[in-house]
């Protein structure tokens, strides 16, 4: 397998920047994903890898040789796409078969490539149905099997599991990180959905108006989001955010939010900033009978055994995870604190975390 590399990545459509200047790199057998909302540049920068668009500028190296112009056909990268792209009138084999045949494989050697990768993603059982009369589900394994079956340097997947329903979706999913571990192929994976892109990858890009804004991996992420787009794209709820409204100076230990004195984490105690956002996870928050934002609990969704409680505050809205246990009436009156080792606090001009990669 190999590694991908993009040097200063830029595709312009006239005068619309699709991708920004980008740096990355996927290392040799990593399952990377791209992740962003719709027409972030996360596809269109999957395409360039794949050779499918020419870059405005910039470089893209695959282990270490320059193919940034190379033909799609001349990079040895197996594309699978949201929609399959399978032959509707040839049955499951002789898709297979196809691109083997096409770089003029001997019979003996499609047929054992074929049989390896029918028993690897279980279809054996369906090897000479025709795909039209196939289930998502099933066609999506054929179409993954065509990719495998060329063992090429890598795999780009640009959404492919967009068209199943919720519970082929999630089946699937298990599915793809499972043949990953197995084949350990170099994957790059495109998607808008965030539970796919943290249950499955091992790093993840997050991307925003053609820019990379953050990559690591999941845990990172999600704990450390060095801006407040990322807190709030990832996770669901997503990072509640509080104004800090006296700002921070140099030398600082605590800020006073509402009624709560916040022992400001080592890590901001050198700082200048003025108008700050506190960024906190639902989670980390929780009702106090003594003290903490004083709220009214606005809304609840239950959640099986845990519940989501909308609070609503002088400071706005914010939501915190609790048990399903916990007895708050819509209406009532309620206090929340937090674990102020869990806070990050963003800069409320920039929107970026100051120093977020000191927090522990």
């Amino acid at each position: 397998m190999s590694q991908i590399h993009i040097e200063k990545l830029v595709k312009n459509f006239g005068d619309f920047v699709a991708v920004a200047e980008s740096d990355l790199t996927i290392n040799d057998g990593e399952f990377f994903v791209l992740l962003g909302p719709s027409g972030c540049g996360k596809t269109t920068t999957l395409r360039m890898i794949a050779g499918l668009e020419i870059p405005t500028s910039g470089k893209i190296l695959l282990d270490k040789e320059d193919v940034t112009f190379l033909r799609a056909s001349q990079r040895d990268i197996a594309f699978v796409f949201q929609l399959f792209a399978l032959y509707p009138h040839m049955n499951v084999r002789k898709n297979l078969a196809f691109p083997l045949k096409m770089q003029k494989f001997s019979k003996h050697e499609i047929e054992s490539r074929i049989n390896e990768v029918a028993k690897l993603l279980r279809i054996e059982h369906i090897i000479n149905s025709k795909v039209s009369g196939l289930a998502g589900g099933d066609r999506q394994r054929v179409a993954l099997g065509r990719a495998i079956v060329r063992r090429p340097k890598a795999f780009l997947m640009d959404e492919p599991l967009g068209t199943l329903d919720a519970e082929f979706r999630e089946l699937m999913c298990l599915e793809l990180r499972k043949l990953h571990n197995n084949i350990n192929a170099t994957t790059v994976y495109v998607t808008h959905d965030q539970l796919e892109a943290m249950s499955m990858g091992d790093r993840i890009a997050v991307m925003n108006e053609g820019k990379i804004i953050q990559s690591g991996p999941p845990k990172e992420i999600y704990s450390k989001p060095k801006s407040k787009f990322v807190g709030s794209f990832i996770g669901s709820p997503a990072m509640n955010f509080i104004p800090i409204n006296e700002g921070i100076k140099s030398g600082q230990q605590n800020v006073k939010i509402g009624n709560i004195e916040f022992a400001i984490p080592k890590q901001y105690q050198d700082t200048n900033s003025k108008n700050n956002h506190l960024g906190i996870r639902p989670e980390k928050m929780y009702l106090s009978d003594d003290q903490g934002i004083e709220g009214e609990v606005y809304g609840s969704e239950y959640l099986g055994s845990r519940k989501i409680l909308t609070i609503q505050s002088f400071f706005g809205n914010f939501k915190i995870r609790v048990s399903n246990d916990l007895n708050a009436n819509l209406g009532s009156n309620v206090k929340v604190n937090f674990e102020s080792k869990s806070a990050i606090i963003f800069d409320g001009d920039t929107e970026n975390a100051l120093k977020s990669e000191s927090i522990n």
